[in-house]
Order: structure tokens, then C-alpha cells, then sequence
């Protein structure tokens, strides 16, 4: 089956960096865009960042914008999400999704246009 694990949630201080780490098991699935949501409590599942299979096109979100670099790296099948400069607003459960359906620049921030998702890793940005 398609499995997504992310990795690297914790807990750490305002203005303090963090980079989270997703593995997809499915090699078949190699190809694909793939992208960042995060879930705070009470809310919904926001789009964070995107990136295309080459990983030359990023999209992110206005409010990670300048703090936030989504990356990969095919040859190790890994996705990052490097966070800079945290801010409590930022807790939530993030989620790698792999993308699956949609074209265009707006398709990227569709929680529609993933169809697998990992279980999540949790963010906390707390002092």
C-alpha cells in the first residue's frame, strides 16, 4: 500500500527552527508532486507547502511565506519541511500528502487533490 511517515515533530520555542521529514514507502508512486498540511486544534487542515517531482516549483502558504522551505530528495525518497523562526500560531499536526489529481498553481493547496496522507507529527511552539 501507499504509506506516508512523517517525522520530526517537537516541541520547541517561539522563533526556534524545526525541520520535518516525510518518507514514502510506495516506489510506485515515485513521480508525483507532494505537499505540506498541518491541523491545529479546532481547524481545518490548511495547506502549507507544495512542490513539484523535479522540485523546481514550490508553492507555500501566506502565512509560512519566508520562514518555511519545502524541499526533496527523490534519490532518497525523502521530503522536508524546514521551518525557521516558529511562532505559536504555527502549532498544529502536520501531514505530508502525496497528490494525486488536479493541474494548475491552484490545485496544489486542494486537500481534495491528495489522496494519501501520512498519520501526522506534531509541532508544539511554546515557550
Amino acid at each position: 500500500q501507499v504509506q506516508l511517515v512523517e517525522s520530526g515533530g517537537a516541541l520547541v520555542q517561539p522563533g526556534g527552527s524545526l525541520t520535518l521529514s516525510c518518507t514514502m514507502s510506495e516506489r510506485a508512486f515515485r513521480g508525483h508532486d507532494m505537499g505540506w498540511f498541518r491541523q491545529a486544534p479546532d481547524k481545518d487542515r490548511d495547506f502549507v507547502a507544495a512542490i513539484s517531482w523535479i522540485g523546481n516549483t514550490r508553492y507555500y502558504a501566506d502565512s509560512v511565506k519566508g520562514r518555511f522551505t519545502i524541499s526533496r530528495d527523490n534519490a532518497k525518497n525523502l521530503l522536508y519541511l524546514q521551518m525557521n523562526s516558529l511562532r505559536p500560531e504555527d502549532t498544529a499536526t502536520y501531514y505530508c500528502a502525496l497528490k494525486t489529481a488536479g493541474r494548475g498553481r491552484d490545485s496544489y493547496s486542494s486537500r481534495d487533490n491528495y489522496a494519501y496522507w501520512g498519520r501526522g507529527t506534531q509541532v508544539t511552539v511554546s515557550s
